[in-house]
């Protein structure tokens, strides 16, 4: 008789899966990408209109969309009709133990493959923490690709600055990405110096754009 084990990493996720660097995180294959007209949240996904032209995007807690990480695969008809997914933000915190980082960066590309492998257009999230995530957290990633990144909750203070601007460096040195989507704020003291490098398209975060509208502007 065979026993089914659950082994709490939705192994289904990664079948047929090419795996790269020390701790074998899943590769993402090629698409053909454009830039999407507009970003919707997760958790605002049934309020969108047009949503072939548009990407889904998980810049929030983790808690409020931790069910996609579980249970991808409830998810894959309402994915599909959106014009891309980008690959679920799983945190990179400065003070996170390496193993969780390591763990979030394998769940994010783990998503992204099953969700390519049901003919969803996947553009792949990028998050680092420091220096000792570059080992693993570009890994995946095809070169000159478009990436996206989120500022949300990484640059309040100089050192969240520094570290993010450290590792957008650090992102395109390795991955030399032809876009750069941006979701959040982007201060220029943080991206100036990079815009001869790559081209970086920005949108707003759903809190600036409710902000903006009951301000009126």
């Amino acid at each position: 008789m065979k026993t089914i084990v659950d082994d709490g990493f939705s192994s289904y996720l990664v079948n047929g899966a090419k795996f790269t660097g020390k701790y074998q995180i899943p590769v993402l294959t090629e698409q053909e990408l454009s830039i999407p007209k507009d970003l919707v949240a997760f958790n605002e996904r049934n309020k969108a209109t047009d949503k072939k032209h548009k990407s889904l995007h998980f810049y929030m807690h983790d808690i409020m969309f931790k069910q996609v990480i579980t249970s991808t695969s409830k998810y894959l008809n309402e994915f599909k009709e959106y014009g891309y997914v980008i690959t679920p933000d799983c945190s990179l915190y400065l003070d996170q133990p390496l193993c969780l980082q390591i763990v979030n960066t394998y769940l994010n590309r783990a998503v992204g493959h099953y969700l390519q492998c049901n003919g969803i257009k996947v553009i792949p999230n990028v998050r680092w923490g420091d220096e000792r995530s570059y080992e693993f957290c570009f890994d995946g990633i095809p070169e000159n690709y478009i990436i996206s990144v989120s500022t949300l909750g990484c640059i309040r203070s100089y050192e969240e600055k520094y570290y993010f601007k450290k590792g957008l460096e650090e992102a395109i040195r390795i991955l030399r990405p032809r876009v750069i989507i941006v979701h959040g704020d982007a201060p220029k003291e943080v991206f100036k110096e990079f815009e001869l490098k790559t081209k970086f398209v920005y949108f707003q975060s759903s809190t600036a754009r409710r902000r903006r509208k009951t301000n009126g502007k």
